[in-house]
């Protein structure tokens, strides 16, 4: 381990020495700052700064800075975006100049402008591959569930990701499981991002400024996931004028309040969500039922200060939470709490600093009580979370207009406490303690961003990755079974506070091309390995908020991930609209599966369940996007396969993910018809998802017991999925003090009922007889309608 990093220290400096030297080849100077929004103050992100007429140019960070580096002399920059008023100076360079620049948002008439600065931030323009990028304005042009904008919803619209169903608590990626995205709010992991069993997502629409979807070709930055990255930035709270925004729906309400501290210096944003079902509810339910809760609430805040024009503090918080209760026999509450401060420092015009520290705590509980009137008084609770500590310094160096270097470290304290379990009988009390287990993770990287003239642009680089799993804990070992059955465990031995029990290094390069053919279109390939060091264990096909996490062990190795992605784009001259083609192809080493009839559920053994899988996923993304006019959209197509091969399971052949699906389909069109009236309408269609039935039965005292001859999973196909949902925006007269809009929304227009499962069981009235029962989480239209407002 200490030669190699050695070695990798080595190669850092020998990288930074040569691109020094080629800085100095010539006299150079550094133009530099940040670029906001003139109106609310915001930072604005990917803003193109350039030489027009040339491929001279660099982009804003996540905060908004940017430092481009040029040959001493008179030069023309142009400051551009869609959506803003493109600004143009001219500079004398004789030193480094320090221009911090405020963009208006463009008229609506000066089509034309909009469509120059769409044009630089372009596909064929950036080095990155797998990469979608949104802002808030698009998602909210979609149609919605309850007339409600989600992000997540959005997110599965787009090529290669998928969900095994409606209501499904995550997505998944080219093959990945649910536990294998990385999603980041403001830099802090959130562990379950979804409310409602999976129909409404975390992240109040109010309160993000933007949101990055990585599914490959990932920069050495990112680490400890596998399939994706996403990553969402909430606004900095308007630091010009105090603002109110908000809905009201038959669902939830929100409202967001956001305005300045001190003008120009320092702003806030808090925003806040509220469902209130079980209030529309309450007049229905009676007997057992009339106590039932089912609501969930969340709170978003933010604060930054502008301590002086090289420093910069930004303080972020989440807090949200689900209560389900039938009754007061059966309840189920879960939730998430993030916070993260950040830290901008500008060393100079090159050096640019961000230092986040960031807390994450997911937590969940069950519990069952008898009834009142019931003569034994029997209770149950469970309860399990998971807790993290982070810290990240990340650094970013412009060396030139062809050349920057991203480097930084990582490291994460988990605390994983997997479940306690209480039961209560009378006066007899019992507990079941799955014991807490304790865990570090570091990361070091270093990548080198070259743009070698007008054709070709790589991305190269490295990250370090190691874990450690330490006590105070017990580890287990077991001895070797035949493969798909229970491990027999052999010994037990307790570790003190602080001992290293098991731990893994892993080197992870990362790699990502780019030539252009001509000015309208590009080649890309890209190459990554990743690795994850915990896992979620979930014998369902979607993970619930129950579900447990778990670091890698003695027992339980790291999965690590390899991808290779190629692929095309196009923009076109006009900007009007792009298209891009990919292929993917990944392996996937040591993903945790499952022995059959496994218990996961406060199991101190657990580990004597898992198995160590292989999987692989192969496929074709197209995506065709249109940006400016009164109809836009995109439309996705993905043809997929993700296999898994398990020893003991399915023959020890490949089998399907439950996850799998051959074909994808989305189509999402919004049409203005004046600027009052506007339609969306969204279509998807994807193939049904693996399942696994019996092709046998077993007869036992007149009963049927299913059985399946084959030993194979997910040996069928569920019937194919598809659904049409259609809004339609009406705003009212828009004043200065004072905006308005209803949104009306159909979901599932034409009331398809999609199979999430099927299940076989005897019919009731004749036992003789067997049938098929469909389960459909969402099987009828959902009307929806809300009205926002925004003063």
């Amino acid at each position: 381990m200490k030669t190699t990093t050695k070695a990798l220290i080595c190669a850092c400096l020998l990288l930074l020495s040569t691109l020094g030297a080629m800085a100095q080849q010539q006299q150079r100077f550094t133009v530099s700052g940040y670029v906001k929004d003139e109106q609310s103050g915001e930072s604005l992100i990917g803003i193109s700064i350039g030489k027009p007429g040339t491929t001279v140019g660099t982009v804003t960070n996540e905060y908004g800075f940017y430092s481009l580096t040029l040959p001493a002399g008179t030069h023309e920059l142009q400051y551009s975006y869609m959506g803003y008023a493109p600004t143009r100076m001219t500079i004398d360079l004789r030193s480094n100049k320090r221009i911090d620049i405020k963009l208006a948002a463009s008229d609506t008439k000066l089509n034309e402008v909009v469509v120059t600065g769409k044009h630089q931030e372009k596909n064929i323009n950036t080095l990155s591959t797998s990469l979608n990028k949104l802002d808030i304005a698009e998602i909210k042009k979609l149609p919605t569930l309850m007339g409600e904008v989600d992000v997540l919803r959005t997110i599965q619209t787009l090529p290669g990701v998928n969900t095994v169903g409606e209501g499904a608590a995550s997505f998944n990626v080219r093959g990945g499981n649910g536990d294998e995205n990385l999603i980041l709010l403001d830099e802090a992991p959130v562990y379950n991002s979804t409310h409602m069993l999976g129909f409404f997502s975390v992240f109040n629409p109010d309160a993000v400024k933007n949101i990055n979807l990585l599914k490959g070709g990932f920069p050495a930055e990112y680490g400890g996931r596998t399939a994706s990255v996403l990553d969402i930035r909430m606004k900095d709270g308007n630091n010009q004028r105090f603002g109110v925004t908000g809905g009201i729906g038959n669902i939830f309400s929100r409202l967001a309040v956001e305005g300045p501290l001190k003008k120009d210096k320092a702003s806030f944003i808090v925003a806040a969500r509220r469902s209130y079902m079980d209030v529309i509810m309450k007049p229905f339910l009676k007997g057992d039922m009339k106590d039932t809760k089912l609501y969930f609430y969340d709170l978003t805040a933010k604060v930054n200060f502008n301590l002086n024009k090289n420093n910069s503090l930004f303080v972020s918080t989440y807090l949200g939470r689900d209560v389900f209760g039938f009754g007061n026999q059966a309840n189920l509450n879960w939730g998430n709490n993030t916070a993260s401060i950040r830290w901008n420092h500008i060393f100079n015009d090159r050096l640019f600093m961000n230092l986040s520290t960031y807390y994450t705590k997911y937590d969940y509980s069950l519990e069952f009580k008898s009834k009142p009137e019931e003569e034994v008084k029997q209770r149950f609770k469970w309860t399990s979370n998971i807790i993290n500590y982070g810290v990240k310094p990340a650094f970013t160096y412009y060396l030139n207009a062809s050349n920057t270097l991203h480097f930084g470290l990582q490291g994460t304290y988990y605390t994983f406490k997997p479940g306690t379990g209480t039961t209560q009988e009378d006066d007899r009390h019992a507990a079941i303690t799955v014991k807490d287990k304790h865990a570090i993770e570091g990361g070091a990287y270093l990548d080198h961003e070259w743009k070698a003239g007008d054709k070709f642009g790589v991305q190269y680089g490295v990250r370090l990755s190691g874990f450690q799993f330490r006590g105070k804990s017990t580890a287990y070992y077991y001895a070797d079974t035949t493969p798909g059955i229970r491990k027999r465990l052999v010994s037990a031995q307790e570790f003190a506070a602080g001992k290293n029990i098991a731990d893994y290094y892993f080197l992870e390069p990362r790699l990502s091309a780019k030539y252009s053919l001509n000015s309208t279109s590009a080649i890309k390939v890209a190459y990554s390995r990743s690795a994850q060091y915990m896992h979620q264990l979930s014998n369902t096909a979607s993970p619930t908020p129950v579900d447990i996490w778990t670091p890698v062990t003695n027992n339980v190795k790291p999965q690590l991930t390899d991808q290779v992605t190629a692929g095309y784009f196009y923009s076109a001259p006009d900007g009007q609209f792009e298209i891009s083609g990919e292929v993917f192809y990944k392996t996937m080493k040591d993903q945790l599966d499952y022995i059959d009839n496994a218990d996961l559920d406060l199991n101190e053994l657990i580990e004597a369940d898992l198995l160590a899988a292989k999987g692989r996923a192969y496929g074709l993304e197209l995506y065709a996007k249109k940006d400016v006019g009164k109809t836009t959209g995109w439309v996705s197509y993905t043809l997929s396969r993700s296999e898994r091969q398990t020893p003991g399971i399915s023959l020890n052949e490949w089998f399907l993910n439950r996850y799998d699906r051959t074909h994808n389909v989305n189509i999402v069109v919004s049409h203005e018809f004046s600027k009052r009236a506007s339609l969306g309408a969204n279509w998807v269609f994807a193939s049904g998802t693996p399942a696994t039935f019996a092709d046998s039965r077993l007869e036992y005292q007149g009963w049927d017991i299913p059985y399946n001859t084959t030993e194979k999973r997910n040996n069928y196909r569920l019937k194919p999925f598809h659904r049409l949902d259609l809004s339609f925006t009406y705003k009212g007269k828009q004043t200065k003090r004072w905006k308005g809009e209803w949104v009306f929304s159909l979901y599932n227009v034409y009331a398809r009922r999609n199979a999430y499962t099927v299940y076989f069981r005897q019919n009731q009235d004749d036992s003789s007889k067997k049938e098929a029962v469909r389960l459909s989480i969402i099987g009828s239209i959902i009307p929806g309608i809300t009205y926002n407002f925004k003063f």
